[in-house]
């Protein structure tokens, strides 16, 4: 917390009241499955997005933000975009609808640092949603239901609140999902909330996007995760990602299911002629992947990391294939590592078009796979890139 409470300082000249963290995500299988009430298997890591923060009386807000120049003004019952400044969205959509659910909240400051690569596809903008919501409760103290508010919580004689329960989690991580939907323009799924919500140090976060339950499995020791930033940012608002999201309720729909979910491999091929080209490739992208996600589950409760590697490799192809979001960097990338003995496999992670690789490798050899792929890099694109070692971490707090 020390580097958003010093920015904050350097910003305000005062001490923050109260300092929140929300985890980035890597998603090791189940790649554009949430929003097709999927299956998936992801970690919250060790880069965070962190927010300090302290209230005021005027209703103003004040944010700032290390990673980007000038501040961004706005009171608290006047919450609208402001194209200069895009990076605040994610809070104002946060704030926007925690106030249509009742939550009352007057102004404050609040100063925004980050470790998370923005644009590397390990969900920078979903951690500082997640982040702007704890932020609130902090210093606005809410509990909130599926169905509206409860009694506002109590702190503690340490001036702590309770801990959020699971429900809640549940309920805040929809109304992060529900601002960057209507606020900020990507129609994403639930992944990458409820990743930051319910990480747990050491262990995977399994989901089941059709019934929203979260489970947790052991990480093996055998293997290390290197995520590899290609340096291609990608942009989810930009009208790629939905339009692959397009393409899947399309075939959905086709097909006469509410979600790809409920479409098995033979009910998809005995009906590819009613399909359009590109609907048939990414509901088959989708319907591959759900099983690959059943199989990485089993790969790792048996710890068969070269089972759970291979799975990696195939969901890339399938990516690269089928649902097409990946691009040369990325596959480069991948190539790279599939010729490295270390590295059991890897596969982009996140939206795609741009961002990272997820590299499944022995924990032993890490540093001979990373300055391997500093040099294969750069010497294929004369570009720099500094590979990191990942961890499992807890939740959002």
């Amino acid at each position: 917390m020390n580097l958003a409470s010093k920015f904050f300082q350097d910003s305000f000249q005062r001490v923050p009241a109260r300092c929140v963290l929300a985890p980035g995500r890597i998603e090791l299988l189940g790649n554009h499955t949430d929003y097709n009430e999927g299956l998936v298997i992801a970690l919250a890591v060790d880069r965070h997005i962190l927010m300090a923060g302290a209230p005021r009386n005027d209703g103003k807000i004040e944010l700032v933000s290390a990673a980007f120049a000038g501040r961004e003004i706005f009171y608290a019952d006047k919450i609208e975009k402001n194209p200069a400044a895009p990076w605040a969205d994610y809070v104002k959509g946060v704030l926007l609808h925690l106030r249509l659910r009742g939550v009352h909240f007057t102004g404050f400051n609040a100063a925004i640092h980050g470790t998370l690569p923005p644009g590397a596809g390990m969900s920078s903008s979903a951690a500082l949603e997640v982040a702007t919501a704890l932020l609130v409760r902090k210093l606005f103290p809410y509990a909130l239901s599926e169905t509206g508010l409860l009694a506002a919580p109590r702190r503690d004689a340490r001036g702590e609140l309770p801990d959020v329960g699971k429900a809640e989690k549940l309920a805040l991580a929809r109304i992060c999902l529900t601002a960057e939907r209507s606020f900020v323009g990507a129609n994403v799924g639930m992944l990458d909330y409820l990743s930051s919500f319910f990480g747990k140090a050491g262990h995977v976060v399994q989901i089941d996007c059709q019934h929203f339950t979260v489970t947790h499995e052991p990480l093996s020791a055998k293997a290390s995760f290197v995520v590899c930033n290609s340096g291609v940012r990608h942009d989810l608002t930009d009208g790629a990602y939905n339009t692959l999201r397009n393409h899947c309720e399309s075939a959905a729909g086709t097909l006469g299911v509410p979600s790809l979910r409920s479409v098995t491999p033979q009910m998809l091929e005995l009906r590819k002629s009613q399909l359009g080209v590109r609907d048939y490739e990414c509901a088959r992208h989708v319907i591959e992947e759900n099983k690959r996600v059943i199989a990485g589950e089993r790969a790792l409760r048996a710890d068969d990391m070269e089972q759970l590697g291979q799975l990696l490799y195939e969901s890339h192809a399938s990516s690269q294939f089928n649902l097409k979001n990946s691009c040369p960097e990325l596959d480069l990338l991948v190539d790279l590592a599939r010729a490295r003995p270390e590295c059991m496999g890897a596969r982009l992670t996140g939206g795609g078009f741009g961002g990272a690789t997820i590299n499944l490798v022995r924990s032993e050899g890490v540093k001979l796979f990373i300055d391997a792929m500093k040099r294969g890099y750069n010497a294929a694109t004369g570009q720099t890139m500094e590979p990191m070692v990942c961890r499992a971490v807890d939740g959002a707090r």
